[in-house]
């Protein structure tokens, strides 16, 4: 597969410049990364108000040029205005690609974030941190749904939430579909921020092969158990093509990032080894991919 590419509009003026709006849950992580975003070259701007973004773009356009990537960040108590905000820099700032970054994370890591910090939620309103959490979700549902690049922060740490923020917006100049492969183990729960998922319980297990069990799906004999089946070559030669028509698709609405879950039952073998086989022929294929190991060790 080639690197997909989006046809070319003549109605429309060549994209030069990034902007990228942060937002999402409240303890999710934004402020850090504000932080790296900045570290990266950006022109930030925390807390705020979305009537705002356009002004801020335009000075920064006037004094730096349209190169100077910016970077707003907004929280819960803007969600309601963020509908009319990706219209008018849409209208207002054709040259520049908007990118809505959204920060989310489990509800209990919420609320032990957040506890820690010692701050109330903004959406509290005397009661409980958990209700204020509730409530912003539900304020924030439709955003999450529209946004370009989803990140769960519930596994991560700073170093960790700073390093993904900066693979996935640390080239501005350079347009490509972002895979991040990502294996998982059903036990453990979905990834919430997975645009595809898929189920490898349809293949023998290798934890029942003793010699095996030790393994994961990093090694190479585990790897041929896995991958070298009948049944697995047919599943890679019937998703990848899927994989193929989403980022065109992907690419053409303005989507540069695509995350794909591939589970089994404890992320250890199944899934591991097609994970590292579905980006390395991604790889082969033209496109920036990498494999994730959500569970691997966990058990």
């Amino acid at each position: 597969m080639t690197q997909p590419t989006q046809p070319a509009d003549p109605s429309r003026p060549e994209q030069q410049g990034e902007l990228v709006v942060v937002t999402g849950m409240t303890g999710a992580g934004r402020s850090t990364a504000a932080k790296e975003l900045e570290d990266l070259g950006y022109f930030v701007v925390d807390n705020l108000p979305p009537e705002l973004v356009g002004d801020v773009v335009r000075l920064v356009d006037s004094r730096q040029g349209v190169s100077q990537p910016v970077a707003a960040v907004v929280d819960v108590r803007a969600g309601v205005f963020f509908d009319a905000l990706r219209e008018q820099l849409a209208e207002d700032f054709p040259t520049r690609r908007t990118t809505l970054l959204y920060l989310d994370a489990d509800d209990d890591i919420l609320v032990r974030r957040q506890e820690a910090a010692r701050r109330p939620h903004p959406l509290q309103a005397g009661g409980r941190l958990l209700e204020g959490i509730v409530a912003e979700r539900a304020v924030m549902a439709d955003l999450r749904s529209e946004a370009d690049l989803v990140i769960d922060t519930t596994p991560l740490n700073v170093h960790q939430l700073k390093a993904r923020v900066a693979r996935d917006l640390g080239t501005p100049d350079t347009v490509r579909l972002r895979v991040t492969v990502v294996s998982f183990g059903f036990k453990y729960g979905v990834p919430v921020d997975a645009d595809l998922l898929a189920d490898m319980r349809f293949i023998p297990n290798p934890f029942w092969v003793p010699e095996l069990r030790p393994l994961t799906g990093r090694d190479a004999p585990v790897a041929a158990y896995v991958k070298d089946r009948d049944d697995a070559q047919e599943f890679l030669e019937r998703y990848l093509p899927v994989v193929e028509t989403v980022g065109r698709g992907y690419l053409r609405e303005g989507k540069r990032f695509m995350t794909i879950a591939i589970g089994c039952t404890g992320g250890k073998h199944r899934s591991v080894a097609m994970s590292e086989e579905i980006a390395a022929r991604l790889r082969e294929q033209g496109l920036e991919a990498e494999a994730v190991h959500r569970d691997l060790g966990r058990e």
